[in-house]
């Protein structure tokens, strides 16, 4: 085996958002179309290193992961302690504007996956016109609770285990076990707490049923993609949304589970590809 430098860089931003102050860590590689990408509960952006590292992706877009606060290399705000970490439907979209503002991207093209995708869905219906396109991977407007998430932070049980547990069975069956670990570690990880205050965004706050119908797939492209093996957001829910969305477009993507970008980069980047190909062409055609 030998050594060799990945072409990601990472840095820390400084952002003030909604009266406090949020050292926020990045990591980006590449050139051209900015691609902002946005990791799932409890996680962090180092879900997307197959695309960071994807040569064919990076010679055409600037792909950005930024760790949201109380993720990965982010850390939570000053007073942090004194409070219960709860992600809600307006801080989180707020913080992706906010974000692709400090950084000066125009126009940049947003992909998230699971609570990233619910996220995609509502800057859809609400910031049109500030992207270039959206795509939502394992995006459903609404999920039923179907286990306690009480159990995600309890003074009885190891809290990163038992988070990388509750996903465990959401990765595709086919996935490379290096691939299926390297994802559950990175929940294994998380901060004492964050998962089960992602998922009040997921489970509760974000609920989208009533604003779907009114997203306009012709102000701003919309893709989806959902892996065959979710049952968090299932194939139906997603064909669910693109039904309400004239112009929305979907694919089930055979084999894939809930972390199709982490699980299995190099079959992920298979139904990628074609989706990043129509952005480039849409961008040409518009100037």
């Amino acid at each position: 085996m030998t050594a060799g430098l990945e072409p990601i860089v990472g840095r820390y931003l400084s952002l003030d958002f909604d009266g406090r102050r949020y050292r926020v860590y990045f990591e980006e590689a590449g050139e051209g179309i900015p691609l902002i990408c946005l990791h799932t509960a409890g996680a962090d952006g180092r879900q997307y290193r197959g695309v960071l590292n994807d040569a064919e992706v990076t010679r055409r877009f600037r792909v950005i992961a930024f760790d949201m606060p109380w993720h990965g290399k982010s850390s939570p705000p000053q007073g942090f302690e004194r409070e219960e970490y709860r992600l809600t439907r307006d801080f989180y979209t707020g913080f992706v504007v906010a974000f692709a503002d400090a950084m000066s991207l125009q126009r940049p093209v947003v992909m998230g996956c699971s609570i990233g995708g619910r996220v995609v869905l509502n800057l859809a219906a609400i910031h049109p016109d500030r992207f270039r396109a959206l795509i939502g991977l394992q995006a459903s407007a609404h999920v039923a609770p179907y286990y306690d998430t009480e159990w995600l932070h309890h003074a009885d049980v190891h809290g990163g285990e038992v988070c990388a547990g509750i996903v465990s069975g959401l990765v595709g069956p086919d996935a490379p076990d290096i691939h299926r670990w390297e994802t559950l570690w990175h929940y294994m990880q998380g901060g004492p707490g964050v998962f089960r205050g992602d998922l009040h965004f997921y489970k509760v706050d974000g609920d989208l049923r009533q604003r779907i119908a009114s997203i306009d797939a012709s102000r701003c492209p919309l893709f989806l993609l959902t892996g065959e093996y979710d049952y968090s957001c299932s194939p139906a829910e997603t064909e669910e949304v693109a039904a309400l969305v004239p112009g929305a477009r979907y694919k089930i993507m055979p084999g894939l589970g809930h972390f199709p970008m982490s699980e299995d980069p190099e079959r992920f980047l298979g139904h990628l590809g074609p989706v990043l190909s129509d952005i480039e062409e849409l961008a040409k055609r518009a100037g």
